[in-house]
C-alpha cells in the first residue's frame, strides 16, 4: 500500500435510500455522501493523490478561510499500488501528478477502519465509492461504515466484475484510517 494523504470529512448518516441494514455512517473516501471540509481544490495545496500531505496544511488552509474543522473527522488513507482497469479487465499502473509535491507523513496513531473502492475516471481526484454511491452495500458484506473489511474482499470484488454496471473506473483500493 502507498501512503496517499490526509482528509478532514463531515460524516454523514446512512441516508434512507441506502438500504443496508448493517451501516450506520458513511466513512467513504468519495465526498459524495460524506463531505470534504471544504472545496479544497482551488487552494491548491493537495498533493499528487489529490489529498494532503500532512493534516497542517488543512488546518492552515481553514485558520485562513474560517472553515470550522471542530466537527469534522481527520481520515488518513493509503492505496494498493495498482488499479482496476474495467474496460481491460487488468490491473494497471497509476502514479501520482507530478506538478504537485507528494511526501505524505505517515500518522504515529491511526486505526484501520475498513477498504474502500473508488473510481477515478479522470485518473486525479476520488470521485464515487460504489459501496455507497452504487449501493453497493445493499449486495455485498460491509461494516458499520460502509466499508469493506479485508483487502482481499474489495480485490475480489473488483476482479469479478460486480461493479460493471457501476461508475466507471478505473478503480482504486483505499484502507481508511481514522486519526486520533
Amino acid at each position: 500500500m502507498v501512503p496517499i494523504g490526509y482528509m478532514y470529512k463531515t460524516i454523514s448518516a446512512k441516508p434512507e435510500w441506502l438500504k443496508s441494514t448493517q451501516v450506520k455512517d458513511i466513512y467513504s473516501v468519495s465526498s459524495c455522501v460524506s463531505k470534504d471540509f471544504t472545496d479544497w481544490v482551488n487552494y491548491w495545496k493537495h498533493n499528487g493523490y489529490w489529498f494532503f500531505n500532512t493534516p497542517d496544511v488543512m488546518v492552515s488552509l481553514a485558520a485562513e478561510h474560517h472553515i470550522n474543522l471542530s466537527e469534522q473527522m481527520l481520515f488518513y488513507y493509503e492505496a494498493y499500488e495498482k488499479q482496476w482497469d474495467d474496460v481491460e479487465k487488468q490491473w494497471a499502473n497509476y502514479e501520482p501528478e507530478q506538478s504537485f509535491i507528494t511526501a505524505v507523513e505517515r500518522p504515529t496513531d491511526a486505526t484501520l477502519l475498513g477498504f474502500d473502492l473508488v473510481s477515478f475516471s479522470c485518473q486525479n481526484s476520488a470521485e464515487c465509492s460504489p459501496l455507497s454511491c452504487n449501493h453497493m452495500a445493499e449486495i455485498v458484506a460491509v461494516n458499520e461504515h460502509c466499508l469493506l473489511q479485508s483487502f482481499a474482499q474489495a480485490k475480489e470484488i473488483l476482479e469479478s466484475g460486480r461493479l460493471n454496471d457501476c461508475e466507471p473506473g478505473p478503480y482504486r483500493i483505499f484502507a481508511v484510517y481514522g486519526i486520533h
